[in-house]
């Protein structure tokens, strides 16, 4: 450090608060560690003479001036961004822009962005969105905005060129699987509310609960669903809790979802570095959800604290998890305010499901693999009858022969959810099959009459 510390000129100033922000950043973490591990490392000197050195040759040779202070951001940003793809320097902006995710409201186009191979790629795009709307999907690499293309841009930096005023349009770039050419949206920006929960009926007996985002008052939003859908079916016999293109959010909401469903019992936990158990979650006793069956929709767009649900209930084995493998986030990260209006976000812990299985880098896998498709209604007409061969004899009646239209034209197809019709179809196996057990006990606990036979269980109609 006296390398540093002799010398007084503007550049070693600057360098000297660089180094100071990057030890407060550490002074941050080390309060979420045990005791022993809150001293400070040394810094490498020969390290820190190797960037006093490329920071000097940046500021006096680079092709434009450019100041110390910006340099210096410029390089805590690259410092958190060679971490992993979820830690982050917050700017003011950035910093903004988290608090009014998280709070459920927000300006920009809909979309949930990664970093892959130097790449933008898709999470997720939110519920009823201008991306939702336009046909963004999951897994689809941003490679242009306005133009501008994203090679290597932070992905700070491409969600704030998403951000705009309201009303203002802006043009996406994409690349997408299975297509020969990027493909260009034009979206138009709006106010962003995350609609976190809602609920429908699916049929009599069938309830869907969709949760879309994890946000501060998921938890109570959800109880308040279960408690409508009960209101409006008393006898309810089955719910889908749909978690694709979840891309998660915060981890308190998660652990309030599970414990909806379960009445006992880990939820959670997250291990920091030398896995050591930092929190640990645990459900309360009673059941708002009365033990309905459940069937849980995941995706590989289902991340982060939609994982949590769905794996602490597949531990629990109080849900089937339908679908494809979920994204595999299995990170968390804090948020350490460096000074009021400026924060980094920290990768800090990992998090495992009940059973002690990490989901970083793996996701949760379905019980049962259903991919997504679409199920539409036969078009066309509907095979050959006398009436299409060729030179067929009129029918005598003075009757025009029969001119038969297509079933429905191409604007007119049904497409339902495949993945939602079997959800609800496997609800309705349940139910059956626990008729037909209840029947089956009822049948071989009865006393038999006087006189009759009886074989018991083999008598219970199925």
């Amino acid at each position: 450090m006296s390398v540093i510390a002799s010398t007084a000129s503007p550049l070693n100033r600057a360098i000297r608060r660089g180094l100071a922000l990057s030890l407060l950043a550490l002074g941050h973490q080390a309060l979420a560690q045990p005791v022993a591990q809150q001293q400070p490392l040394p810094l490498p000197l020969d390290e820190v003479r190797i960037f006093t050195e490329a920071l000097d040759n940046i500021r006096n040779s680079y092709v434009q001036p450019i100041d110390d202070k910006q340099l210096l951001e410029f390089a805590i940003k690259g410092m958190l961004a060679g971490l992993d793809p979820h830690s982050a320097y917050l700017s003011t902006e950035d910093y903004d822009s988290l608090q009014e995710t998280t709070t459920g409201e927000f300006g920009g186009v809909g979309i949930e962005v990664g970093e892959q191979d130097g790449l933008i790629k898709v999470i997720t795009p939110i519920d009823d969105t201008p991306a939702q709307r336009a046909g963004i999907l999951p897994g689809d690499l941003i490679i242009e905005i306005d133009g501008q293309l994203l090679r290597e841009l932070p992905v700070n930096e491409a969600v704030e060129l998403m951000r705009g005023e309201i009303g203002t349009t802006i043009v996406i770039g994409i690349l997408r699987e299975g297509e020969p050419e990027p493909l260009e949206f034009t979206l138009t920006r709006e106010v962003i509310e995350v609609a976190s929960v809602r609920q429908r009926e699916l049929e009599p007996g069938y309830a869907y609960l969709r949760i879309s985002q994890f946000k501060i008052n998921t938890g109570e939003e959800v109880l308040e669903a279960l408690t409508d859908i009960k209101a409006e079916q008393p006898d309810l016999k089955g719910l889908v809790l749909d978690l694709r293109n979840n891309p998660g959010g915060i981890l308190q909401a998660s652990v309030e979802v599970v414990d909806a469903f379960i009445s006992e019992g880990k939820i959670v936990y997250t291990q920091v570095r030398g896995e050591v158990i930092e929190m640990e979650y645990f459900a309360k006793p009673d059941d708002p959800s009365e033990g309905v069956p459940v069937v849980v929709l995941i995706n590989s767009g289902s991340a982060s604290a939609a994982e949590i649900v769905a794996g602490a209930l597949q531990d629990h084995s109080r849900a089937v998890i339908m679908g494809t493998r979920s994204f595999g986030k299995g990170s968390v990260q804090t948020v350490m305010p460096l000074t009021n209006d400026r924060a980094i976000k920290l990768t800090t812990a990992l998090y495992f499901t009940p059973n002690g299985r990490s989901i970083q880098a793996q996701g949760i896998e379905p019980d049962i693999v259903i991919e997504e498709g679409l199920v539409t209604r036969a078009t066309g007409r509907e095979g050959i009858t006398e009436v299409d061969l060729e030179g067929h004899l009129r029918n005598g009646n003075d009757l025009d022969d029969v001119v038969r239209e297509p079933v429905v034209d191409a604007e007119q197809v049904v497409v339902n959810d495949y993945q939602l019709q079997e959800a609800l179809t496997l609800l309705r196996g349940i139910n059956i099959l626990d008729s037909a057990r209840l029947r089956k006990n009822q049948t071989s606990t009865r006393a038999p009459a006087a006189g009759v036979a009886t074989t018991g269980v083999a008598d219970a109609p199925l």
